[in-house]
């Protein structure tokens, strides 16, 4: 019974050595093996988002569509190795799962085995956010630290920002709908249609594809662009002054 008492804490111990050893390689980018490794994913995340936008050239033939995919299936089981090594090394794997990088991990590899015609390769270039770690550049970390704390103090204002902007954003599609629905019912059908307007005024980006033609529209749309030119400055201010706060605070 002692033998087989000792075998198993001797595995037991085997097995967190190799898990200590494994997380200074996936984790700690300061020693040669982390390093080499965090650079080896960068770089396969750089190729596979080259090897998707080469797939969206309308002159691809079927042949280079197969070495693609094939490269993308090998990209797929390197991210997917990458991800249950990083779960396994995590102190709380339901922590790293449940986190920003964790959840951008999974996202950019699921839409493949599931199988859902859903390409969210994408989203691969998010995780380039990650070479931040390997720069180590204290400036950058400070900065991102810094944006952290504005963030955290603007909180409760981008908050009620954002739901004055939802509310803001229904209401001009209601004024546009009642405006111009008689003059363009094919272009504002209804007030879900004229929700598209409504984004392009009050962002002030205007692409000229729904545009009123009655009076009382072009005076109602003068309003709302009024109003899209604070929507698009009251964020960038607020971030501003949060920012500001921020760096006052660590220069105490």
């Amino acid at each position: 019974m002692e033998f087989f008492y000792n075998l198993v804490m001797s595995i037991k111990e085997i097995l967190l050595s190799f898990r200590e050893k494994l997380k200074k390689v996936v984790n700690d980018v300061e020693t040669s093996q982390g390093r080499k490794f965090a650079l080896f994913i960068q770089l396969m995340i750089v190729s596979s988002l080259i090897a998707f936008s080469l797939g969206t050239l309308p002159g691809v033939n079927e042949f280079q569509k197969q070495a693609l995919y094939y490269f993308e299936v090998m990209s797929v089981v390197i991210f997917t190795f990458e991800y249950l090594l990083r779960v396994y090394c995590a102190e709380k794997p339901l922590k790293f799962i449940f986190s920003f990088f964790g959840a951008v991990d999974l996202i950019a590899i699921l839409p493949f085995y599931l199988s859902s015609g859903l390409d969210l390769r994408a989203i691969r270039s998010l995780r380039l956010l990650r070479i931040f770690r390997i720069f180590k550049l204290l400036r950058y970390n400070k900065a991102i630290s810094r944006f952290h704390r504005a963030v955290l103090i603007a909180k409760e204002e981008i908050i009620l920002f954002g739901f004055v902007s939802i509310i803001l954003l229904y209401l001009s599609s209601v004024g546009i709908y009642y405006f111009e629905n008689e003059a363009q019912p094919d272009n504002f059908k209804s007030v879900f249609h004229c929700l598209w307007w409504s984004v392009t005024t009050l962002t002030t980006v205007g692409y000229g594809d729904m545009y009123p033609i009655t009076t009382g529209g072009k005076l109602f749309t003068f309003f709302v662009l009024m109003i899209g030119l604070g929507i698009v400055a009251i964020p960038a201010g607020l971030i501003a002054s949060a920012l500001s706060k921020a760096r006052e605070d660590e220069s105490i």
